[in-house]
């Protein structure tokens, strides 16, 4: 997908003591006071196809977005995360936090595709005040035929509430071992599958904005009834 310079800002901003926050922040089609921050996975960056299709759903539906890079990615252009630099992931995605509330949303929602959204999980594991509520899309819940080794250990520490969105055809985590990893988690929980879609959440590259634009919609339709029925003030 082709991002349409009309619909969005550059955003920059470097807070005193926290990483510099690196993206682009996408206003809301009207009034609204709810944020979402989103970032991308260990091979991608903010420009991603699938967050562009997810920030201009939300912000239609009236929420401010802020799609942003992780410090790592702003680091080097390519390559992967380090271990050794995800606590400053997590300490990018808190600063991007605060910048959404300073602009002024009253509550945000974070969210992460694949290391993004692990990065995510683990920031609120530890602050469970910062975000509202969490998107996680295709979450990384083990390497590639590795799910001896699963990456669960915060789990049981998660209370903020939480939209799981995955594909059925995803090597990070089948449907099944997404389900029985979800059941650690102490917080509220919507799963949103998407049948026949990857990691990449697309179904096929020729299908791809179409899937985008589904799991946008889907994402948005699952957060929104989810927070209405905690009575939490949605758009």
């Amino acid at each position: 997908m082709r991002e349409n310079p009309t619909d969005f800002t550059f955003f920059n901003a470097d807070p005193p003591s926290q990483p510099p926050i690196r993206g682009f922040l996408h206003a809301p089609a009207g009034a609204g006071g709810e944020g979402l921050v989103l970032t991308h996975g260990a091979g991608g960056n903010c420009r991603t196809a699938l967050l562009v299709a997810i920030s201009r759903a939300f912000a239609t539906a009236g929420f401010h977005v802020l799609r942003c890079d992780l410090p790592f990615r702003q680091a080097r252009a390519t390559g992967p995360p380090s271990p050794a630099g995800a606590a400053r992931d997590r300490a990018g995605l808190q600063a991007a936090v605060h910048a959404m509330r300073e602009l002024g949303a009253r509550s945000v929602v974070l969210g992460g595709l694949s290391y993004g959204g692990r990065q995510v999980s683990m920031l609120a594991a530890d602050a469970p005040e910062l975000a509202q509520a969490l998107l996680l899309f295709s979450y990384p819940l083990h390497p590639p035929g590795k799910p001896e080794a699963p990456r669960t250990e915060h789990l049981p520490r998660l209370r903020t509430p939480t939209v799981f969105v995955f594909g059925t055809r995803d090597p990070f985590g089948s449907p099944a071992e997404i389900r029985q990893a979800v059941t650690l988690v102490p917080a509220p929980t919507v799963l949103v599958e998407i049948d026949g879609a990857g990691h990449d959440l697309s179904r096929s590259r020729r299908a791809a904005a179409e899937t985008h634009r589904e799991v946008a919609a889907r994402a948005l339709e699952a957060l929104r009834s989810f927070l209405l029925s905690r009575g939490s003030a949605s758009p």
